[in-house]
């Protein structure tokens, strides 16, 4: 299957901005657990990481399905049934993580 622009590359510095402030947020836990940090205070920074992640993956479903699976529902075929199955999927381990 061919691969067009992704519907995030209008946004992509906010996404790349995005995952280094996240990147930055692991290497804290890092040295949180280095330093011998309590449980709970290094919990609850994974927790803001974990959700910092889910906020990406839902804006990047968002433009997948306002781009990609837009387009190839417009297309019709094959295509939009393949585009439709592959969103399904990627939703489904979304929402199983």
């Amino acid at each position: 299957m061919e691969h067009a622009t992704p519907g995030y590359a209008g946004r992509k510095d906010d996404y790349l901005k995005r995952m280094r402030r996240i990147e930055g947020q692991v290497r804290g836990i890092e040295r949180m657990i280095d330093n011998d940090t309590y449980c709970i205070d290094i919990l609850t920074q994974v927790s803001a990481v974990t959700k910092a992640l889910q906020a990406v993956a839902l804006g990047l479903v968002d433009e997948h399905m306002g781009h990609c699976v837009l387009d190839a529902a417009r297309a019709g075929g094959p295509e939009a049934e393949a585009k439709l199955k592959e969103a399904s999927a990627a939703i489904a381990r979304l929402v199983k993580s």
